[in-house]
C-alpha cells in the first residue's frame, strides 16, 4: 500500500503541477475563459457521467444552486483569472503566486462572522508570505528583476487567490452531495456556464477563428481535460481515502516547484534569483500557517490550476 501511496502522490505532484504550463500551452490559439469553459464541460459532464453510473445521485436543486455558487467561485474568479494572467505572467510564477492562497484564507476566515482569528503564529507566517510574494512580484527595482512583471497580470492573480478562498470558505457549510466526485463534476460544470458567459461578456471571441487554434493548443486543452481534470483528480480522491491528509496536503508546497522548473524546461520561462528566494519564502510561510493550526477548509478537485 505504501508504493502505491508514493506513486500515486508522485502522480499527483507531476499532474497538477504541470496543469500551470498546460494552460499556458493552451490560450496560445485559444481564448483563456473559453478554453477553460470547453475544459470544464468536457471534465464535468464525464465525472457525472461516471458518479451517475456508479449509481450516486444527482444533486438536487438546492445543491445545484450550491454547486454553481462555489464552481463560479472557484473556477471564474480562481482558474478563470490565473488562464487570463497567463497571457502576460509566465507559469511558473502564476503558480507561485497562487501557492499563497492559505494566506486569503486565514484572512477571509478571520474576518467572516464565528470565523476562526489567526494565532500571532499565523499572523507571522502571513507577513512573511507577503514578503515573498513583494519579492516575486514587485518593482524590478527593488526585487533585483531584470524586468518587470505585468500589473495587471499580477492583480488578477492575487484576485484569483481571494476568490478561491471565498470559494472554498462558502463550501464549508454548503448544500452539497455526498459524493465528493459528484460535487466537483456538478461545480466543473456550473463553472463551465460562468467561463463561457464571461467570454462572451468580455468579447474574447471576437474575431476569434477556431480554425486558427493550433494542434498544440489542442494537445494542451486536452491534456487539461483529461490528465488534469480527471485523473488528476481520481488520484486525489484516492489518496485522501488511503493516505494521512498531512502527507496528501503536501502537493500545495511541491505542485509550485513542479510548475517552476517544467516553465524553465518546456516553457522557456526564465528563472531568477528573487524566483528562488520568492519560492522558499512564500511555501516556507505555507508550511507554517498549516503547521500552526491555520482553519481547515475544504479543497476541491479544480485547484490543480
Amino acid at each position: 500500500m505504501k508504493t502505491k501511496i508514493w506513486i500515486a502522490l508522485i502522480a499527483l505532484y507531476i499532474v497538477w503541477g504541470s496543469t500551470y504550463l498546460g494552460i499556458k500551452v493552451a490560450i496560445e490559439t485559444i481564448p483563456p475563459f473559453f478554453h477553460g469553459a470547453v475544459r470544464f464541460l468536457i471534465s464535468g459532464l464525464i465525472i457525472l457521467a461516471w458518479q451517475k453510473a456508479a449509481g450516486q445521485e444527482l444533486p438536487t436543486r438546492s445543491q445545484w444552486k450550491s454547486t454553481f455558487i462555489i464552481g463560479n467561485l472557484l473556477l471564474v474568479g480562481g482558474n478563470g483569472l490565473v488562464s487570463w494572467a497567463e497571457q502576460f505572467i509566465p507559469s511558473g510564477i502564476a503558480a507561485l503566486i497562487i501557492a499563497s492562497v492559505p494566506l486569503s484564507l486565514v484572512i477571509l476566515e478571520a474576518l467572516r462572522p464565528g470565523g476562526v482569528k489567526p494565532t500571532w503564529q499565523a499572523i507571522v507566517g502571513l507577513v512573511i508570505g507577503f514578503i515573498g510574494i513583494f519579492i516575486l512580484a514587485g518593482p524590478a527595482e527593488i526585487s533585483g528583476s531584470a524586468t518587470d512583471l505585468d500589473t495587471f497580470g499580477v492583480v488578477a492573480l492575487l484576485s484569483a487567490t481571494i476568490l478561491w478562498a471565498s470559494g472554498s470558505i462558502y463550501s464549508k457549510n454548503a448544500d452539497l452531495p455526498k459524493s465528493s466526485l459528484m460535487t466537483t463534476g456538478a461545480e466543473m460544470l456550473m463553472g463551465s456556464i460562468g467561463l463561457l458567459t464571461v467570454s462572451v461578456l468580455t468579447g474574447e471571441l471576437n474575431g476569434w477563428n477556431p480554425a486558427d487554434v493550433s494542434g498544440r493548443s489542442l494537445a494542451g486543452l486536452a491534456y487539461l481535460i483529461t490528465i488534469g481534470s480527471i485523473i488528476g483528480f481520481g488520484s486525489y480522491i484516492w489518496l485522501l481515502a488511503n493516505a494521512p491528509i498531512s502527507l496528501v496536503a503536501t502537493y500545495a508546497y511541491v505542485n509550485p516547484i513542479v510548475a517552476v522548473i517544467l516553465g524553465y524546461l518546456f516553457g522557456n520561462e526564465a528563472l531568477e534569483p528573487r524566483i528562488y528566494l520568492a519560492t522558499a519564502i512564500i511555501i516556507g510561510a505555507v508550511i507554517f500557517i498549516n503547521r500552526r493550526g491555520k482553519p481547515q477548509v475544504q479543497k476541491e478537485a479544480e485547484e490543480a490550476g
